[in-house]
């Protein structure tokens, strides 16, 4: 089952590219670089959660219909 359109997996994968550079590359302190890993997987998990509820939805109004 496709959950994504190309541009929200376009989005999740710059978050996750983005994210990974800056917990590996920049020089912060491991609490932020924690912080910020959290933030991510809940941003990816939750967009994910809510494509897969308006996927779920049109598909109950086209049965509907």
């Amino acid at each position: 089952m496709k959950v994504f359109n190309g541009i929200q997996e376009a989005l999740v994968l710059a978050l996750m590219l983005v994210s990974m550079l800056v917990i590996f590359y920049v020089n912060i302190d491991w609490t932020y670089k924690i912080g910020i890993a959290i933030i991510v997987l809940a941003i990816i998990f939750l967009s994910t959660l809510a494509a897969a509820l308006l996927r779920q939805q049109r598909e109950t109004k086209q049965v509907q219909v």
